[in-house]
């Protein structure tokens, strides 16, 4: 089969993570808009390319005071707790370049799930007052070696969930509470980026990109924009038996 268009190759995960950071400079520097909103993902290979948006050059070619940094989900957990998404993004890329405070909307992750996805959904609602749904410049994504993306799991109701903007969710096998946009939400923004790496996603990302008749849909399919564009980075090793 011939490659498909959305789908970039690069040979190591460093390589990929470049290749993220200069997407989102350039994606955060074209049009000059009042602001450049981003959803960003949790995980290993995400925290890469926050680490290098940090760093020269890539620091000075973005107009920090523009962007707003939101998040597409978030473990149920304390700020500063190693599990958080926040915390990490905090501490690869927030802490470490000059975007103003009032810019960063986290997800409250300590406390009850439902009620602080409601709050979320009520802070997009108001950044995107106006619009039937929020329409991100920018959302980066990871796939789980089951197939999930953001907090929405297989055999799990959130990843069917059609109208509200954000949910509670649970990770049965870790028996831990998430919050999570949906698939809507993810599917009106302008670009996509999903980031893959390591051969123990080899089998998974096949199915994904190349799925047999009749086989069950997992969360991360249904990533497919409505008005936008979808990309996949991957690398070698992720990219194996393609």
């Amino acid at each position: 089969m011939q490659p498909q268009s959305n789908v970039f190759v690069f040979e190591t995960p460093e390589q990929l993570a470049l290749a993220a950071a200069e997407r989102f400079v350039k994606y955060a520097g074209k049009p000059k808009e009042t602001t450049f909103s981003v959803a960003l993902a949790g995980g290993n290979t995400p925290r890469r390319v926050y680490e290098l948006l940090a760093t020269e050059p890539f620091k000075k070619q973005v107009e920090w005071p523009r962007i707003q940094l939101f998040f597409g989900d978030e473990r149920c957990v304390p700020p500063e707790h190693p599990d958080s998404n926040y915390a990490m993004v905090n501490d690869a890329l927030i802490s470490r370049v000059p975007i103003p405070a009032n810019n960063v909307h986290r997800i409250i992750g300590e406390g009850n799930a439902s009620d602080h996805a409601l709050a979320y959904e009520n802070e997009l609602r108001a950044f995107f007052a106006g619009l039937p749904w929020p329409r991100f410049d920018l959302i980066l994504l990871g796939m789980g070696e089951d197939g999930h993306t953001a907090s929405l799991f297989p055999n799990s109701g959130a990843s069917r969930e059609m109208s509200r903007w954000v949910v509670s969710t649970r990770n049965y096998p870790s028996d831990q509470d998430r919050i999570s946009l949906t698939v809507p939400v993810f599917n009106h923004a302008n670009r996509i980026a999903v980031l893959v790496t390591g051969r123990k996603k080899a089998q998974r990302l096949k199915e994904v990109l190349r799925p047999e008749a009749g086989a069950k849909q997992l969360p991360v399919q249904a990533i497919t924009p409505i008005d936008g564009m979808l990309e996949w980075l991957v690398d070698s090793d992720a990219a194996s038996l393609l």
